[in-house]
């Protein structure tokens, strides 16, 4: 009986070491340098863009599949947009997402990996300069970029998101976005 108690408690022990071994959670955070794509017309008046500095945090995982290669879901805040300016005036765009990205990682070396993924994000909030809501309520686009494991626990990354679908109602412009994060993985 003694054996099979132990014998037991060993394959338990294992097993939590496995799943330690494969999936990894953590939080991260960083800036956002936005900016919006294509056609900045409203109501036939053109604006010129400038692209904005904001934030973005929130939840990672990692799981492991092969040596090399691990997939990493996420849940952020992120907030987006771009500033406008006509000769009548100037005005700031802030959308802020709750995103879902899905990132495939690929180990180049142990520490250093290459990770691209598609990305789901859904409006939570608008704040602009004046008086229109006019953003659509999802967004989809794709992510690339790179990470680097300073510790076991510590990660840098930087990536690249460009927005596939709409981002406004009535004007043809697109979500963009380069993100510098640094995370802790627990």
């Amino acid at each position: 009986m003694k054996k099979i108690l132990l014998a037991a408690v060993l394959f338990m022990a294992t097993s939590a070491a496995m799943q330690a071994q494969l999936l990894k959670i953590g939080v991260k955070a960083g800036v956002n340098f936005a900016n919006q794509t294509g056609d900045a017309s409203l109501d036939g008046i053109d604006y010129s863009k400038d692209g904005i500095t904001s934030y973005h945090a929130g939840l990672v995982a990692e799981v492991k599949l092969l040596e090399k290669f691990s997939i990493q879901p996420e849940l952020l805040y992120s907030t987006q947009g771009a500033s406008y300016k006509n000769a009548f005036g100037e005005f700031k765009n802030e959308l802020g997402y709750l995103s879902i990205p899905v990132m495939a990682k690929i180990y180049l070396t142990k520490s250093f990996s290459l990770e691209v993924g598609p990305q789901a994000s859904f409006l939570l909030s608008e704040k602009n300069d004046f008086d229109v809501k006019n953003a659509e309520t999802f967004d989809f686009g794709l992510n690339a970029g790179l990470g680097l494991k300073l510790t076991e626990s510590i990660f840098l990354q930087g990536r690249y998101g460009f927005g596939l679908t709409e981002a406004s109602k009535n004007a043809d412009i697109k979500n963009s976005v380069f993100q510098i994060s640094a995370g802790f993985m627990f």
